[in-house]
């Protein structure tokens, strides 16, 4: 079995980075652990940056800060500057699509989404099949930028555990201690 593999950050580039460090700061208590650019550098437009970074000639490496949420994986904020920049991906289209973020207290981070600027694209709605539950729920929701950010929380245990090698990741320490073996 391959151990040490795991999320160690999710990059999301932002068309402001200071107000989407107040948005995360504000709806989730994100903290900023550091900047490795800062809006005081010049931006980064170097053949070298559009190579290993893979974006177009036409834009330029701003700047760059790493988040850390109260727990998981840390949120690292791209600012990239010039023309050829599209907006937010909608969950339809190809590549990564949204982020999810869980909340042992649904109904209160969609307070704090809607209250740093975020907007719900629908009601809060129950987790379905193999991830039902007792107060298992979900919402899709917009950042003030437009990325796609669903809210999740599963407070009770899913079906899914009874059968599945392992817990994608659950507020219990292993899927042993959610769900009884079947007998």
């Amino acid at each position: 079995m391959t151990r040490g593999i795991r999320i160690d950050h999710v990059g999301v580039t932002v068309p402001d980075i200071d107000a989407a460090t107040a948005f995360f700061v504000a709806a989730f208590d994100a903290v900023v652990l550091y900047d490795m650019r800062c809006r005081t550098e010049a931006p980064n437009s170097s053949p070298e940056a559009h190579r290993y970074l893979g974006i177009p000639p036409t834009m330029a490496q701003g700047a760059m800060r790493m988040l850390a949420l109260p727990e998981g994986p840390g949120l690292e904020l791209f600012e990239y500057l010039g023309p050829d920049q599209h907006g937010a991906a909608h969950p339809s289209d190809l590549g990564w699509q949204h982020l999810a973020i869980y909340a042992d207290d649904l109904d209160e981070a969609l307070a704090r989404v809607e209250a740093a600027g975020g907007t719900r694209n629908s009601d809060p709605r129950d987790l379905r099949g193999l991830e039902a539950g007792d107060g298992n729920r979900f919402v899709y929701t917009r950042t003030p930028w437009g990325s796609t950010l669903e809210l999740v929380s599963y407070p009770s245990p899913q079906p899914y555990l009874l059968s599945a090698p392992r817990a994608k990741w659950a507020p219990w320490p292993i899927a042993a201690d959610a769900l009884p073996m079947p007998l």
